[in-house]
This record gives structure tokens, sequence and C-alpha cells, in this order.
């Protein structure tokens, strides 16, 4: 690890100061809700399995790429508001928006859903921009967004229809998706304010769950601030079968692509026949710091780099 290139010099106006008071600002906005904060194992037996997001190993274990089914095991056991912030790892990802180390938000309301967590959303990253800058605003590429203003929200089908010419609900293809949404659909997307994209399709649903009288998307929201991905959020899929069944089918298509797949985290499935109506979200904690000091890289606002 290498110190970052020389910036401005220790003070307020510091990116590293700026962070201490994000993460700060994170930390009351929490509790002063009810929430309490909790810390979950880094080290872990059984990390979530997921197509394209790959574990890095340590000894007979991983490091965890998320605290999720860790966290949901105690909203099982009867924690209704929950928050975390530390390290998480991701093994081959390294460019000016992804590090293999990074730290990341996850909250979780039990009863709750996504709708809810987006409530929560709206309130917590104005007023954290405010304590982190003096200002409501983030900055991307020279373009101002207004935290606190209208935040535009389009569905996945919406603005593929839009931007990348087909619908990913009415027939889906992954790999597709997932290249078009990286080289069409993001660098399309508004500026100027915050941007939600909704209804992923149901093949994408990983942990969330179906939609209520529309089964073909799933009960899942992204955030988006210039067009950078900062947010991902789900109503929880409480049922242990469905789960099941969906992290077999994720192994199998891993092992079809020769990914290394991962055992299932039995205590975590167990624990779904408990868990309530849950809303959950995950949040990058540098790529907000880094939007709010109008940075292009996360090299600018993390003390450290590979």
């Amino acid at each position: 690890m290498t110190a970052r290139p020389p910036g401005p010099g220790p003070g307020p106006a510091h990116p590293f100061a700026l962070r201490s008071r994000l993460l700060a600002a994170i930390r009351g906005f929490f509790t002063g809700r009810g929430f309490v904060e909790i810390e979950t194992p880094v080290r872990i037996a059984a990390p979530a399995l997921e197509t394209h997001i790959d574990a890095e190993p340590s000894g007979s274990r991983w490091l965890r790429t998320s605290p999720e089914l860790h966290m949901k095991r105690l909203l099982a056991d009867g924690w209704p508001r929950l928050f975390q912030m530390g390290p998480c790892f991701r093994r081959g990802e390294r460019g000016a928006l992804h590090h293999p180390e990074y730290t990341m938000l996850e909250w979780y309301r039990a009863p709750g859903d996504c709708g809810a967590i987006l409530d929560d959303a709206r309130a917590l990253l104005p007023e954290a921009a405010r304590a982190a800058t003096g200002s409501p605003t983030a900055r991307r590429s020279g373009t101002d967004i207004a935290l606190d203003g209208p935040w535009e929200t389009m569905t996945v089908a919406d603005a593929f229809r839009r931007w990348a010419g087909w619908d990913p609900v009415a027939a889906f293809d992954a790999d597709r998706f997932d290249l078009d949404l990286v080289d069409r659909v993001e660098p399309a997307l508004p500026r100027d304010r915050p941007v939600v994209l909704t209804d992923y399709p149901a093949a994408a649903a990983a942990l969330a769950r179906l939609k209520p009288g529309d089964p073909r998307v799933a009960e899942r929201w992204e955030l988006y601030l210039g067009g950078v991905e900062v947010a991902n959020a789900y109503s929880e899929l409480t049922d242990p079968v469905e789960q099941r069944a969906r992290f077999e089918a994720c192994a199998a298509d891993r092992r079809a692509r020769h990914r290394e797949v991962y055992p299932l985290d039995e205590a975590f499935l167990a624990s779904l026949t408990r868990l309530p109506p849950t809303g959950g979200i995950a949040l990058g904690v540098d790529r907000l710091a880094m939007l709010l000091a109008g940075a292009d890289s996360l090299d600018a606002v993390m003390a450290f780099r590979e």
C-alpha cells in the first residue's frame, strides 16, 4: 500500500477531513433515529452468491463482500433497525470507481421495505453532505448535483428502452443487461440530479423479493449521482426456499463460467423463516465521499492505495 499523492495540506479542507465529517454525520443520523450500530465478522465461511462478484480468499474462509447475511440474521432475532459501516472486499476490482477494499454502509428496517429505505436515503444524503461540506450538493465532472432537490425516478425497463433499445423485463439477457447498463444506460442518466432506477428484472433480483402483482420485476432500486452508482436497495426476500433456489441457480451459473462457488450459508437460510418484511440497502461510502469532494477517483478520499 502506498500513500496518496500530495494534495491539500492537513486541515478542514482536506478530503480526509471531509470524509471524517461524513462518517460522523452518518452515525449521528442513524443513532438519532433509533438505529443500533452493529459489527459483524469480516472473515466469513460463506459469502453471498452473486454471479459477477468474487470474494477474496482468507485461508479456509473469505473476506466479506458485504455484511448483509449476518445483519439479516440479527434482524431475524428481533432487532428492528440496524446499521453498519466497515470494510468490505472484492477480488480483482481496481479503477477510478473500484477498489479491492472499500467502506460500505448498510442499514435495515424490520418491518420495512425499499420504499422506507428510499425515504431514509432522501433524508440522509443532504444532511450528511451539509455536515461534510457545508452544502447539500455533490459534484461530478464539474456538474453540481442538488441532493435536497427532486430525485428523478425511472424504471429499468424505461431506461433500457430509451437508451439501449430493448426491454430487459420482457426478455432478459444477463450478459447483455450488464454490458448495456454500464456502456449505454449509466452514461446517459441525468447528471444534475439524483436518479433512482427501480423495478429491476426478476432475473436480477439477487436477494430481493419480487413485486406483488408483477413478478417480472423485483422490489429493488439503485441510486445514481452524476451517473455513478452509489447505493443498491431491496425489499428483502424472506422465503428460504426461494432464496436457496436462487443461490443454487447462481452457483450453477458461476460453475459454468469457471468461477469459484462458495458454500451456502445455512444459518442465514434458516433465519429467513423468522425474518419479518424488511428493507435494506448497501451504500458505497468511498464513492459518496468522492462525489462530495468533487473528485474524479476514489484515491482522492482514501488515505492509502495499492
